[in-house]
């Protein structure tokens, strides 16, 4: 009888923790964070991106680029892990401490509305091209990939954090192992070498400017580093494997879109894979990449959902990926600008979650229920970074943001008598 009891107990446990902490005893291990946030950050948008680059600095611009962005928003992002670390907190719990109960359903919502956007666009970037390699281009083929891919990451997805895990496992090595091949095939089939082809387009883009796009490809899914950082075991572990995460990932991806524009044409390891003959593999690679970060992208997705809906967090990511499947053929062609301008608007919720937590640590625990309705300097904070950020032609629009929404914060912090400490 005993048994049966401790059976049905652990069945009914929410191996998510949507709405507590993750217990200590449930943490992962330093690889398995490792290859999460490795999946986190191999996303092909970033090759765009790496292509963009590429057209404007020489290689060693290029490398300062990658060095200086990578930096920045290795120490955003490591912050953010080592919160979620410490507390075993999703963002959403974190926010309901730092905006309120009812404040917390707006960085909720700009998380969720984001996430589940990139998720759409990522089914489309793989449905559309394999479609027009394999099958002509047919608009049905295309929409049946469409349909599949979004089902079977969508799937994934709904079993969380364990799901993420397996997936991880098996894509980060293969995209890691097999796009690096694919580079040096194609610098071996190639002209020059990388110094001299990059300097051929240089001188369009500054450093900085390149930093800044650095950061704005992967800012605002880095914003949601809690809801994987909470299950490292301790916070090193939390801040070494997105630390390290976020600079080699990023910059693989970074490097694969910029030597694949300059040496054999197109804008992502696809691409080049096609060029190299390579059908197969290049449809393996671009599927399994593009379903490690969508996988976290609905996962972040359904948390957020779930804490406004008070729901199920299961039942929000099947309507997250039932929504963004459906859209994700009109998200990719129109709505790809919307969403970097949206990037802009969540670092400053990620820059309020941090200050909230070195300023208040004692309400970061699963037994603090002293909730404000609305911190409205929080709120007020993440509306003026966002304006900032996109107004704001000086700088990094991402730093800009964080510095409004920060100074906002702080005046509400040292005005507000109790400071709610």
């Amino acid at each position: 009888m005993r048994g049966k009891n401790q059976k049905q107990r652990e069945t009914t446990v929410d191996i998510d923790y949507a709405e507590q902490s993750v217990p200590v005893d449930r943490r992962q291990s330093f690889i398995t964070m490792f290859m999460i946030m490795l999946g986190f950050t191999f996303f092909s948008a970033s090759m765009w991106v790496g292509q963009e680059m590429a057209k404007g600095l020489d290689f060693y611009g290029f490398l300062g680029s990658l060095f200086l962005g990578g930096a920045i928003l290795a120490v955003y992002t490591g912050l953010l892990g080592y919160v979620g670390a410490k507390t075993g907190m999703s963002l959403d719990l974190m926010s309901r401490r730092a905006f309120g109960l009812k404040g917390s359903y707006l960085p909720s919502a700009m998380i969720s509305f984001t996430q589940i956007g990139w998720f759409g666009v990522g089914v489309a970037m793989f449905a559309i091209p394999v479609a027009n390699e394999l099958l002509g281009g047919s608009r049905l083929a295309e929409w049946i990939l469409v349909l599949v891919a979004g089902a079977c990451m969508t799937s994934s997805a709904y079993f969380g954090i364990k799901s993420l895990t397996i997936v991880s496992y098996i894509a980060v090595p293969l995209v890691a192992i097999l796009g690096t091949v694919a580079m040096i095939l194609a610098v071996q089939r190639g002209d020059g070498t990388l110094i001299s082809q990059f300097a051929k387009s240089s001188g369009t883009l500054t450093v900085i400017g390149g930093a800044g796009m650095v950061i704005g490809s992967f800012v605002s899914g880095g914003t949601a580093t809690p809801n994987f950082s909470r299950f490292a075991r301790n916070a090193r572990q939390g801040v070494v494997t997105t630390v390290v995460a976020f600079f080699i990932g990023n910059s693989l991806m970074f490097f694969f879109g910029a030597v694949s524009s300059i040496y054999v044409g197109g804008n992502d390891i696809f691409e080049v894979m096609i060029n190299l003959n390579l059908f197969y593999l290049a449809v393996l690679v671009l599927g399994l990449n593009i379903w490690t970060t969508n996988d976290n992208a609905l996962y972040s997705a359904g948390l957020g959902l779930a804490n406004i809906f008070g729901q199920k967090k299961k039942t929000m990511v099947l309507i997250s990926g039932v929504i963004g499947t459906v859209t994700a053929v009109w998200l990719y062609w129109n709505f790809t600008h919307w969403l970097n301008i949206l990037n802009c608007t969540l670092p400053p919720i990620g820059v309020i979650l941090i200050l909230d937590y070195f300023l208040h640590r004692k309400n970061y625990t699963d037994d603090f229920r002293d909730f404000q309705t609305v911190n409205w300097f929080s709120v007020i904070g993440v509306v003026a970074g966002a304006l900032g950020a996109n107004i704001i032609t000086a700088g990094i629009p991402s730093i800009t943001g964080m510095a409004v929404a920060a100074i906002i914060y702080l005046i509400g912090y040292f005005t507000s008598g109790k400071n709610r400490a």
